[in-house]
């Protein structure tokens, strides 16, 4: 089933992040009660940015869309990407395999999967807790693509989609380098994005025969360069806005949601943000699937405030860290990744 397209209005005005906030810190009945059933505010804070637009032949266009990237990146940090280059054949494919691999009359099949190691590169898991309810399956995507062998078709539908990621990776590393001011390869070469270290987390929201809690996944921010979503129906992924707003993500149709990465963060040193987001399953009707890309930069790279963004006004916020290291800093690994920012972060 397609997502619903849901109406984008753009804020113009310039927000100032409050990075002390999150989710659960939220007060106001009109938005969020911890304590109670969970409310957020419609997605009319979510802007759209049209990834064919950034490399259009039109200077003026390019123009146009590279200072909207630039703004949304900095008083946003999350935006709808449309005119990606990806068909709705290619999303479909993936939902197909990935509704066939958690068919619920195989999930002894499934537990070859369960961890095993800390190297793992295909990782299952079945959770039903207050604080954490899904069934997930999590590939390493990039450098090299894994995949479960079965269901037939899966593998070929998940690889390509992965492989068109890859593109838009690539691409929105150049556009952001650019909207920043820099040259089309800055991103790239701080990031080293051609060997960039990619996981996917693809997830089976409920309702399930062992659903229990409220809370598919908690509050969190994601390491890496920006994360990428899709997903077959709408409903449950809700983030936090520099407002303050507990925003409802409706993904319009055939479009990707993008969510900048911690590492943008800490390479720009704060001018541009990582945003707090949870995904609540209380209010589900339907099972939902996800597929949540986390792009990050090579586990070799060692990633902190770079130059350009400090001055004496603006020191260093963040220690610099390889992306291995900080993955791993919070208890993580490599395929179960941990944002570590909060101890990375120097104030």
């Amino acid at each position: 089933m397609a997502a619903e397209t849901a109406p984008v209005l753009i804020n113009h005005m310039t927000i100032q992040p409050n990075p002390a906030i999150s989710l659960a810190s939220i007060n106001s009945p009109s938005i969020i009660n911890p304590n109670d059933s969970v409310v957020a505010v419609e997605a009319d804070e979510i802007p759209t940015v049209d990834y064919f637009m950034l490399f259009s032949d039109d200077f003026d266009e390019r123009s146009k869309a590279l200072e909207n990237l630039g703004h949304v990146c900095k008083d946003f940090g999350f935006f709808y990407l449309v005119n990606h280059g990806i068909s709705n054949g290619v999303f479909e494919g993936v939902f197909k395999g990935l509704s066939d691999f958690f068919n619920p009359e195989e999930i002894e099949d499934r537990k070859q999967y369960e961890k095993k190691s800390p190297t793992d590169r295909i990782r299952w898991a079945l959770r039903s807790s207050p604080g954490e309810n899904r069934e997930y399956l999590k590939v390493i995507a990039h450098p090299q693509f894994h995949c479960p062998s079965k269901p037939a078709g899966f593998s070929d539908a998940l690889e390509e989609y992965f492989k068109a990621s890859r593109e838009i990776v690539k691409g929105l590393g150049k556009a952001v380098s650019k909207g920043l001011g820099f040259e089309e390869c800055y991103v790239e070469k701080a990031f080293k994005l051609e060997s960039g270290f990619d996981m996917s987390a693809m997830n089976l929201y409920p309702p399930n025969f062992i659903s229990k809690g409220s809370i598919g996944v908690p509050d969190h921010t994601d390491p890496g360069f920006f994360v990428s979503l899709i997903q077959d129906v709408n409903g449950g992924l809700q983030i936090l806005s520099n407002s303050g707003q507990c925003i409802n993500v409706n993904i319009p149709h055939n479009a990707i949601f993008i969510n900048l990465g911690d590492h943008l963060e800490i390479l720009t040193n704060g001018k541009y943000k990582s945003h707090v987001h949870r995904v609540v399953v209380d209010n589900n009707k339907v099972q939902r699937i996800s597929v949540a890309t986390l792009h990050g930069p090579s586990l070799d790279a060692l990633v902190g405030p770079a130059p350009e963004f400090v001055d004496e006004s603006h020191p260093p916020a963040y220690r610099a860290m390889t992306y291995k290291q900080s993955i791993e800093a919070n208890g993580g690994d490599e395929i179960d990744v941990q944002s570590s920012i909060d101890q990375i972060r120097l104030y």
